[in-house]
């Protein structure tokens, strides 16, 4: 399952890198369209992938719950990093304005802030569905101490750093003084 998850990651990037240097390095147009509409069909495979495997009697492992973790990450956060890269690739071999920086400062960066961590929480819920999935299609009760609470740790552990990353991106909305040193004093 570990190897679907990093052979998926690896599909990701080639087909965004493929995509990108078909439309700025080729000019090929329709090539490039054909290979950016394919980067979502890796999440499909991987969800494919996992799916037939618990239907066919895996043992539900933290590697299905990582599955569920990357399909989340992936879908909250997959057409950023597509712009990302498409930003970088347009500047670097097509002469495109310089990359959008995100704000350093300000109420803008608190915001910026927010919307990333809302993503995230995007994420977390998208995952926790696709758990959701995996735990009927294996035919498990959450309180059943055998099958299912084995795809759910993830997501107690990921439920930490989400409640801490939302504490960390919600600070920003209170001015902060700057600390003074110590010639300050």
């Amino acid at each position: 399952m570990i190897v679907a998850i990093v052979a998926c990651e690896i599909g990701f990037w080639v087909l965004l890198v493929a995509g990108l240097a078909a439309r700025y390095l080729l000019k090929a147009r329709a090539l490039s369209t054909a290979l950016l509409v394919s980067v979502p069909l890796v999440d499909v495979a991987l969800l494919a992938f996992s799916v037939v495997d618990l239907r066919r009697g895996g043992e539900p492992t933290t590697a299905h719950a990582l599955a569920a973790v990357y399909l989340g990450v992936s879908v909250a956060f997959g057409h950023q990093m597509i712009r990302w890269a498409d930003q970088r690739f347009a500047h670097r071999f097509a002469g495109g304005p310089p990359p959008v920086k995100p704000p350093k400062g300000g109420p803008e960066h608190a915001a910026y802030e927010r919307r990333m961590w809302l993503r995230h929480l995007m994420a977390y819920g998208i995952a926790a569905l696709i758990l959701g999935l995996f735990t009927l299609l294996i035919g498990a009760d959450l309180s059943e101490p055998g099958r299912a609470p084995a795809l759910w740790n993830v997501m107690r552990i990921w439920g930490l750093v989400l409640i801490i990353d939302g504490i960390v991106a919600f600070s920003y909305t209170f001015k902060r003084r700057p600390i003074s040193s110590a010639k300050d004093r």
